[in-house]
């Protein structure tokens, strides 16, 4: 997978990236990253980037000419993306779609947003982590870029693993314990100490279940309509 992030803070890249599975699999060529100065595209000896914003308004808006030539000069096709909180919501579904594909172009959103009319005009698709506000898009890309990268050929250890967490069809990951069986008067299920793998799946798939419904009402309701298809 080839990815491009156009952003005002070239310098934050690959950040967290770089590290662990995501930095293993950048070193190994399983995917790659170019950082891209937005303001090296400004028209003036400030490197401005944006303006106030038309109808007036708190705060500065993206200019529509210096991203669009950005991405002139650096969009190739495939997917392109905005990080923005009016966007649709990152699933696990919409990671699985990204991961399929070649190419990422990724914006990150600076300011009160970005002009509207370069993001029509170049097809640009808005993606949010969540509903809150970041400083800015980079933080968003990055987090976006794990959960893709992660789901790439080779780059998870144990393939079964993404198959098993959560999200994966409506439900939350079911409690996970480790050696030594007893600490501070806490015991593991002895369940999961019996050896019998059929009963284990069946207390896991129930503990999902359960954490599901305690927890995430708006899966929970996905996973019941899903049994009834």
């Amino acid at each position: 997978m080839r990815v491009k992030v156009l952003t005002i803070f070239p310098e934050l890249f690959p950040g967290f990236l770089g590290a662990s599975l995501t930095g293993r699999a950048l070193d190994e060529g399983k995917w790659s990253l170019e950082a891209v100065n937005i303001r090296d595209y400004a028209f003036d000896k400030h490197a401005s980037v944006d303006d106030t914003p038309s109808g007036g308004g708190a705060g500065m808006v993206m200019r529509a000419d210096v991203l669009g030539a950005a991405l002139k000069d650096n969009y190739r096709g495939g997917r392109l993306l905005n990080m923005s909180p009016r966007g649709v919501p990152l699933t696990q579904a919409k990671v699985r779609e990204l991961a399929a594909e070649e190419e990422l172009t990724i914006i990150c959103s600076r300011f009160e947003g970005i002009d509207e009319r370069v993001l029509e005009a170049y097809g640009a698709e808005d993606v949010s982590v969540g509903d809150y506000i970041l400083t800015g898009g980079e933080q968003a890309a990055m987090i976006m870029l794990d959960a893709v990268v992660r789901l790439l050929p080779g780059v998870l250890g144990n393939a079964e693993s993404a198959v098993s967490e959560s999200f994966e069809d409506n439900l939350l990951e079911y409690p996970q314990y480790t050696r030594p069986t007893e600490w501070q008067g806490r015991q593991i299920p002895e369940i999961l100490l019996s050896g019998h793998h059929q009963k284990i799946a069946e207390w896991r798939h129930l503990q999902s279940e359960l954490v599901t419904e305690q927890r995430r009402p708006d899966l929970w309701k996905k996973y019941l309509a899903s049994k009834k298809i």
